[in-house]
């Protein structure tokens, strides 16, 4: 059973995710207006709009703040429990009309994702979870891949990578490449046990990985760092090397298969 600061904490996740989902009903996925921050990144009025609310839903005193759309508070620095949000994850495919964006939510205890909420408004689908308390799909109990063999084993891949070329060193493997936007939403899926792995070839920010790090490890799967490390956030930069998540039984086989694949100059060490 969750303990109390665990089920409010949840329960305060869960109705953020909601209040969220009632704004983009009142938006049209793939007739949205996009303007462009600096590095080509869109946002839309929902990523705005969105960012406020849950703000307004999840922060009390005491806790600190990280948000993709809003100005980075360093005093989050001080303080042992963090939100670390994103209010629209995938916004380019949000603007496309390709149903595969999320509302990402985590809370942070001393670096580690404890606890995390992630939906997805097109398809209807909520992921719940704290580390003592496992995952929910859709209010059902769920948990990450007992598959324990990479052979056959869907991988859901970043949809930019893919199109840049970066997956195809994985074409003649034995994995099943899954092209897909929204590393959450990713996450979201390997948390509950709907596809076996994603991992990510490049930096992402603590807002893109938090909540679905936290699903994934409450359900039981494994989240490190392409370096094998342990993903710790809230740290002075939010800006984290490449990401590895899947089902208990694959961390070995998938970090063997990405250094086999990653060009040499580029291999981590198990």
């Amino acid at each position: 059973m969750p303990n109390h600061s665990h089920a409010v904490t949840l329960q305060r996740i869960q109705s953020a995710l909601e209040s969220a989902r009632l704004i983009f009903a009142r938006f049209t996925s793939g007739t949205i207006e996009a303007e462009y921050k600096a590095g080509h990144d869109p946002v839309t009025e929902a990523d705005t709009t969105v960012d406020a609310v849950l703000r307004q839903e999840l922060l009390r005193e005491g806790e600190g703040w990280l948000s993709e759309e809003s100005v980075d508070d360093r005093s989050r620095l001080e303080k042992n429990r963090v939100w670390i949000v994103d209010p629209l994850d995938g916004t380019r495919e949000f603007v496309a009309g390709i149903p595969e964006f999320c509302v990402s939510v985590a809370m942070v205890e001393d670096g580690i994702p404890v606890a995390g909420g992630i939906c997805n408004p097109a398809t209807n689908e909520i992921f719940l979870g704290a580390l003592d308390a496992g995952v929910t799909y859709n209010g059902k109990p769920a948990r990450a891949s007992q598959r324990t063999s990479l052979e056959d084993a869907t991988i859901l891949a970043s949809r930019s990578e893919t199109k840049r070329g970066e997956w195809k060193r994985f074409e003649n493997t034995s994995v099943k490449v899954r092209p897909m936007g929204s590393v959450a939403y990713k996450l979201a899926l390997v948390a509950a046990g709907l596809a076996d792995v994603t991992f990510t070839l490049t930096p992402k920010h603590d807002w893109d990985v938090a909540g679905g790090a936290a699903l994934v490890t409450s359900a039981g799967g494994f989240i490190s760092t392409l370096e094998n490390l342990p993903l710790r956030c809230n740290r002075k930069s939010p800006l984290l090397p490449g990401l590895l998540a899947g089902g208990p039984f694959l961390r070995d086989q998938l970090l063997t298969l990405v250094n086999e694949y990653l060009p040499s100059n580029s291999r981590r060490s198990r």
